[in-house]
């Protein structure tokens, strides 16, 4: 902080600068010429009082009018109310920018192809259009994710079966004569080939409900419930 030499000035100096200025002009008006000048120079006032000392006068009080209202500067300055010193200066903080676009809600899962249970609940009750009867086997597990016959990739998990003149998309229910094991498929590949007493192919979900794993290939009935339109 700063020491009492760097306080206000008080106004009394302003006041003894006008007297000083009051009393230099008494001088030169009734005390006679005054004198100035630097040593080996001449000695103003002794030639033409009356012109010199009115010019000097002038010059003193336009000096003494000038330190009189000049304005000083104010000490201490105005602080900022809560400014600590050593504290950087406040910087105004810019909002943060807000995002525009709204969270994507997460898509949801595509639905499976037709599953056993949709099938069988939905064709449980129906009547068959056509009915025949063969052999069925089952594809192997090395031809999972190849494309059949429709451009459907083979997929093990869902029920589906190839025959060689149903057309894609038709639904039937194979039953197993031995055992009366049931299961609901969807024709979307043609086959099989070989042995003409084999009527039907079936997918690895479908051969498990009717139990052939083992067997590998079993006596069916196959009835048409739906064609597509």
């Amino acid at each position: 902080m700063a020491g009492p030499a760097l306080s206000r000035q008080p106004a009394s100096r302003r006041s003894r600068a006008g007297l000083l200025a009051s009393g230099l002009l008494t001088r030169l008006g009734g005390a006679g010429p005054l004198r100035f000048g630097l040593p080996g120079s001449r000695r103003l006032g002794s030639e033409r009082p009356g012109r010199r000392g009115s010019l000097w006068s002038v010059g003193l009080l336009a000096l003494a009018c000038s330190s009189s209202q000049r304005s000083e500067p104010e000490w201490p300055p105005q602080i900022p109310a809560g400014f600590r010193e050593g504290t950087p200066a406040p910087r105004e903080s810019s909002p943060l920018p807000t995002s525009s676009t709204s969270s994507a809600s997460p898509a949801s899962a595509p639905t499976d192809q037709a599953q056993p249970t949709s099938l069988a609940e939905r064709y449980a009750a129906a009547s068959p259009l056509e009915t025949f009867s063969g052999k069925a086997t089952y594809y192997a597990d090395s031809l999972a994710g190849n494309s059949t016959a429709s451009g459907e990739p083979y997929d093990p998990k869902l029920h589906s079966a190839a025959h060689r003149k149903l057309p894609f998309g038709t639904v039937v229910r194979v039953t197993r004569q031995d055992t009366g094991a049931v299961t609901y498929v969807r024709v979307n590949d043609r086959g099989p080939f070989g042995s003409r007493d084999r009527v039907i192919d079936l997918s690895r979900a479908a051969a498990e409900e009717l139990e052939m794993l083992r067997a590998g290939v079993v006596p069916v009935r196959v009835e048409v419930l739906d064609r597509p339109r």
